[in-house]
């Protein structure tokens, strides 16, 4: 088996990160959720509770800082992707037109997972 190529290595970075933004939206509309239904408990004063909803708005707040991070490294993994399909293409424009096409598409992945969620 031929060892895989920075087109295919990079193609993949960007596919894992378009996955793990997606994973972290996930997690955090569930964290909100689970914030509200706490919030709508008519407990009264019970002391748990209140931890537990401090303990969620943390946990909220933590998610809510990897975002920019994440974001960062996907623009940069995209940059660095989109630099390798235009040298590959120069390279052999027949001769690995999966690896290209695959990173075409990882590309418009990744530049739709950029675009703000309002």
């Amino acid at each position: 088996m031929a060892p895989r190529s920075q087109l295919e290595i990079t193609t993949s970075s960007v596919i894992r990160l378009v996955k793990e933004e997606a994973s972290y939206h996930k997690e955090l509309a569930d964290q909100i959720e689970r914030v509200k239904r706490l919030e709508a408990e008519t407990a009264g004063d019970d002391e748990n509770r209140e931890y537990m909803l401090k303990q969620e708005h943390m946990a909220i707040e933590e998610t809510r800082k990897v975002f920019p991070s994440l974001r960062q490294k996907l623009e940069q993994t995209l940059e660095e992707l989109g630099a390798l399909v235009v040298e590959e293409g120069k390279k052999a424009p027949n001769s690995s037109v999966e690896q290209i096409t695959a990173a075409k598409e990882a590309i418009a992945k990744g530049k739709k997972a950029l675009i703000p969620i309002s």
